[in-house]
């Protein structure tokens, strides 16, 4: 009877403060609707993840994940400001509320998940450290660059990385730290580097815009594991549900075969998995907090993880880059979203 009239209690409270099938409102969603639109931390001059165009349009696989969360939330991919942070400013800015959401080419670390109080989502670009150089050089192994100076950013696990790996190979190396990366490309295309290093999209973006881009190598080393994610505050799980699920939704979407194309023709569709996506089936976008459509809103509107990597860094971009780690699981890559249901 003991064990009864408790359950009774806890079901009770349950049903007052809504935790029964519902999710919980959160500040920072409660934030967002009042303002209008979410504050994304991006980076500024990255060619392919997230930079304004010359008509101030900002462009990218990471402003396209920042643009899913508006539509989600919204159903409107537009309501969204973007905010230029560099390596050093970015968590800072996270951490005192100036953004709602970080989607800026961020590792996902112990330290920053536990000292630094944050939430990394589900990647949504596996990477890893690499070496840019001109191939004036001649090296042909970054095991080769015994005593070069090597162009980095403060505040970054690029920074560690580049110690750590010139440490265990007994070779000694001259960092030229500086904390701009636009100035930190300038200085190392104009000579004052002989290496560029950071993670491997990135160097790939950064030759895209060079001077002259044929000029300069990646050395086949690759000397770290870097799983890029947007990051939230610890504190708010219904908006790190919100996030977490929306850069889900754009693999999921992917693997079931809806693109920004079909989806309406998708609506559709008898099959139980798409019908609870698009939220034909109730259910999926009130556990979020969202309307049942949000996820049917970020696939019309923004398109799904293929063919946000496709227009963005893919082959038949500048940049190039095969799908590689970022193919589905299906395709022996690592992009696997867990069941909607």
């Amino acid at each position: 009877m003991m064990r009864s009239m408790k359950l009774c209690l806890v079901l009770a409270t349950a049903m007052v403060f809504g935790w029964v099938g519902v999710a919980m409102a959160g500040e920072t969603l409660d934030t967002v609707k009042a303002r209008g639109f979410v504050k994304a931390g991006v980076n500024g001059d990255v060619y392919g993840f997230s930079m304004p165009d010359d008509k101030g349009v900002w462009k990218g696989l990471d402003s396209d994940t920042a643009r899913a969360v508006a539509a989600a939330v919204f159903g409107d991919a537009n309501k969204v400001e973007f905010t230029a942070l560099t390596a050093v400013q970015r968590l800072p800015a996270l951490q005192s509320k100036e953004i709602d959401v970080l989607c800026r080419n961020t590792t996902q670390t112990l330290t920053r998940e536990t000292t630094n109080g944050l939430n990394f989502c589900q990647v949504n670009y596996y990477d890893g450290q690499g070496f840019l150089i001109s191939k004036k050089l001649g090296v042909k192994s970054a095991k080769e660059l015994d005593g070069a100076t090597v162009c980095v950013l403060p505040g970054t696990t690029t920074e560690m990385n580049a110690a750590d790996f010139f440490r265990a190979n007994g070779l000694t190396w001259k960092p030229v730290v500086i904390e701009q990366a636009s100035e930190l490309n300038k200085a190392f295309f104009a000579g004052r580097c002989d290496c560029l290093t950071s993670d491997a999209s990135q160097l790939a973006a950064h030759r895209s815009v060079a001077p002259n881009p044929a000029e300069y190598v990646l050395l086949p080393e690759i000397i770290s594991k870097e799983p890029l994610a947007p990051v939230v505050r610890h504190g708010d799980d219904q908006w790190f549900d919100i996030v977490n699920w929306v850069t889900m939704s754009l693999i999921e979407a992917e693997e079931l075969g809806i693109t920004s194309a079909n989806v309406d023709e998708m609506l559709k569709s008898e099959n139980p998995q798409i019908k609870r996506f698009l939220g034909v089936t109730e259910g999926l976008g009130k556990a979020l907090g969202l309307d049942d459509k949000c996820f049917y809103n970020v696939i019309k509107q923004v398109g799904n993880y293929g063919e946000i990597f496709e227009r963005n860094v893919g082959p038949n971009t500048k940049l190039g880059l095969a799908r590689g780690l970022n193919a589905l699981w299906t395709d022996g890559g690592l992009m696997y979203a867990s069941p909607f249901r």
